[in-house]
């Protein structure tokens, strides 16, 4: 059924209208928290993939007459290549994947963006045939894409060896597992699919996962209240402190973060302070707790404070 007396239908407008209401909610917890990098990069994955699915629910259609059903086409099949060629940049950036630099930099310009630029802008533009540029346009970012795949799961795996955070891991897993039905848009885009299971093959993941990132930010925030709510009644021993951590071999920069944990701060506060990203605090924090043998920031807290 479609809506408005437009090409959309109304699953496309439905999905449109919830993610409008999550990219929303999101980008009210960023302005609270502008130094949380990861929430942006995600923020602007989510805004991606409102534009896609409105220009592809929208275009072509002939009763848009002040945009030529050419440009309607390049438009439409352009957003889901810009979708797609962000989704290496994105593990590259939010999740810190550095072994994913040659893909986000050079592999999606190169096997992505450029068969676009060949067949969709340029060789459509001179021939107007559209099936011409879906036939072998498509090609190259088909094989590419599971490339790509297998190198984003490699670069998770290693990075969760590296740090064994498991929070982080779930979180990539997420991500990846919706990223994963996008390469079912080849044959999608071959053979005609309905709009329907286009919309469902490449939204139904990142409701999810947003849904996921809403709620664990919420149940972190109660959880971030309660502990420190608990740690104002630990006395602060400064030289049970320096003892210990001579006593557990912390490193200066392990020792800079044990101490702002002792005072209270937040870890987007000792960012600020040191100067890195929250992730890269959550990183030493996650050494820390290795090396004094707890699982919680109360449990270190307690333990610092103590002969």
């Amino acid at each position: 059924m479609l809506v408005f007396g437009t090409e959309m239908h109304v699953v496309t407008l439905f999905f449109v209208t919830l993610e409008l209401v999550m990219f929303g909610v999101q980008f009210g917890y960023y302005l609270n928290q502008p130094e949380d990098k990861p929430r942006f990069w995600y923020l602007l994955l989510l805004g991606l993939l409102i534009v896609y699915n409105v220009s592809g629910g929208f275009f072509p259609d002939s009763k848009i007459t002040f945009i030529s059903i050419r440009a309607q086409n390049i438009i439409a099949y352009g957003s889901g290549f810009l979708m797609a060629s962000y989704f290496p940049f994105y593990f590259y950036m939010a999740f810190e994947l550095k072994r994913l630099r040659f893909h986000a930099i050079y592999g999606v310009p190169l096997f992505l963006l450029l068969p676009y630029v060949v067949f969709f802008i340029i060789s459509y533009s001179l021939n107007d045939n559209i099936d011409f540029a879906v036939k072998y346009g498509i090609i190259i970012p088909f094989f590419y894409s599971f490339i790509v795949l297998r190198a984003i799961l490699i670069a998770i795996r290693v990075h969760y060896k590296e740090n064994r955070n498991r929070r982080f891991y779930i979180e990539e897993i997420a991500v990846y597992c919706a990223v994963v039905p996008w390469v079912a848009m080849v044959p999608i885009t071959y053979f005609h699919f309905s709009q329907v299971i286009e919309v469902l093959f490449t939204n139904l993941g990142f409701l999810f996962i947003t849904g996921m990132f809403i709620f664990n930010a919420a149940r972190r925030a109660k959880q971030e209240r309660e502990m420190y709510a608990e740690l104002e009644v630990i006395p602060i021993d400064q030289v049970a402190i320096d003892a210990n951590c001579k006593r557990f071999a912390l490193s200066p920069r392990e020792n800079d973060v044990v101490n702002m944990i002792c005072q209270r701060l937040r870890y987007k506060e000792i960012a600020e302070k040191l100067f890195i990203s929250e992730r890269t605090v959550n990183k030493h924090v996650q050494n820390i707790f290795n090396k004094v043998e707890v699982t919680t920031r109360s449990e270190l807290v307690r333990k610092m404070n103590s002969f």
